[in-house]
């Protein structure tokens, strides 16, 4: 195992030398002396990603921190090696979540409707762009979980709108009632690419199951990133829909949740129950 970390090390330093730069497996695998073979299978099992998507993920890292400085559309996708915008929107704006010109500002630009309930949870907050719900919080009182989301999209025009989200109000007090369709909310979310992969992963837990963070690990096939996924539920920007609260420690314990272990012992027990119950 030590040889392979050693490898991947020797890998990642390479390519994090070589941002913005386009290199192939066979040049990567010259490079650390490494079939490319050999190099693909060590490289997915330990980072949960292919060298390819990891130089994606740097160029999206890179495009981020460019937007998030105030350069252009433009500047920031071809400083961080896309061939064109086509190319960028393509293959990574959804990496994002929202378009890319706004995120360069903490939602700069950008309208997001907001919502506060009661629910058996507690309060909830569900607040969306015109593309589909970009934050779900959970709570004891409206006004600090407004404060939150203020917090996160600080250049956003945010407004309280019950009407404009009832329909995604309604979904989820069904869910809580014993509806399992709330994985079918429309998205607009932004992560890594190894978060975007534990987030499907999520979502593809059938009501009333839990999985441990190493069976997500394997699921996804990185096995080694135990902890990587713990930190991937932990950074969920949308409560409920991306299921984290069925995601539990190795050794069954209930881990962490951002929202609080009472309130994951709880949702856990409402998707135990059967719809009348």
């Amino acid at each position: 195992m030590e040889a392979t970390i050693s490898l991947i090390t020797r890998a990642r330093a390479y390519l994090d030398a070589r941002r913005g730069e386009r290199t192939t497996l066979e040049e990567l695998g010259r490079a650390v002396g490494a079939s490319p073979f050999h190099l693909q299978r060590s490289f997915k099992r330990v980072l949960g990603l292919s060298p390819r998507d990891y130089q994606q993920a740097l160029r999206l890292e890179d495009t981020k921190r460019a937007l998030a400085g105030g350069s252009r559309v433009t500047d920031a996708v071809f400083g961080a090696g896309y061939g064109s915008l086509s190319r960028f929107y393509e293959k990574a704006a959804a990496g994002l979540g929202m378009a890319a010109r706004a995120y360069r500002a903490k939602g700069k630009g950008l309208a997001i409707a907001y919502t506060t309930f009661q629910s058996p949870l507690g309060c909830i907050l569900l607040a969306s762009t015109e593309r589909g719900l970009c934050s779900v919080k959970l709570g004891d009182k409206p006004d600090a979980l407004a404060r939150m989301l203020a917090a996160e999209f600080s250049e956003a025009e945010l407004r309280l709108d019950r009407t404009a989200l009832k329909e995604a109000k309604e979904r989820v007090l069904g869910f809580l009632s014993g509806d399992a369709t709330l994985g079918r909310l429309p998205l607009d979310i932004r992560g890594t690419v190894f978060q975007q992969r534990v987030w499907s992963a999520l979502r593809a837990i059938p009501r009333g199951e839990t999985r441990t963070y190493k069976d997500i690990a394997a699921a996804i096939g990185a096995p080694k990133a135990v902890r990587a996924v713990g930190s991937a539920c932990g950074a969920n920007p949308v409560a409920l829909v991306i299921p984290c609260h069925r995601a539990l420690r190795t050794d069954g314990g209930l881990g962490g949740y951002a929202w609080g272990i009472g309130r994951k012992q709880k949702l856990l027990k409402i998707e135990r129950k059967r719809p009348g119950q």
